[in-house]
């Protein structure tokens, strides 16, 4: 069998997703409370929501193994006085939220979760770097351009 390259974008080569708007709505994640609580009210529907991208999903797939998921957390500093942070974890502590899609599990801390809730997580892959991160905040008032740190409304 001689080696013959892959047919560049035609065919199974580059997957590409359907055509959608950018931001592709997301549909809200069911949090699901670390305290033994039953669950969320009707006057307190999961304390805010953060959605997730259909490439945030599938990335989170091909990554995570066994009881893996992505924790989003938001820490002082960065260059407009607030940045995310993404990381891969297996620990779920009292005060975190877990949210699911799709078999993909993000886990915010309640702290973190008044930051961003209401926002989408997105995987981007562009020549230079692929990561994951945080779109159309509504928390934020300005972010950089890089898309790694933000300023809070006040």
């Amino acid at each position: 069998g001689s080696w013959r390259p892959a047919p560049l974008c035609r065919g199974r080569a580059l997957p590409r997703p359907p055509p959608r708007p950018a931001c592709a709505v997301g549909r809200p994640l069911r949090w699901v409370s670390s305290s033994s609580q039953p669950g969320p009210t009707e006057s307190d529907p999961g304390e805010g929501q953060v959605f997730l991208s259909e490439s945030c999903v599938k990335r989170l797939l091909e990554i995570t193994e066994g009881s893996e998921f992505l924790r989003l957390q938001v820490e002082g500093g960065g260059c407009s006085g607030f940045q995310y942070k993404f990381s891969l974890d297996t620990v779920i502590n009292p005060d975190d939220r877990q949210g699911q899609r799709g078999g993909a599990r993000v886990v915010v801390d309640v702290d973190s979760l008044a930051f961003v809730k209401g926002s989408m997580v997105d995987f981007s892959q562009e020549l230079i770097r692929s990561s994951f991160q945080v779109l159309s905040n509504p928390q934020a008032e300005k972010g950089c351009s890089c898309g790694t740190s933000f300023s809070v409304k006040l």
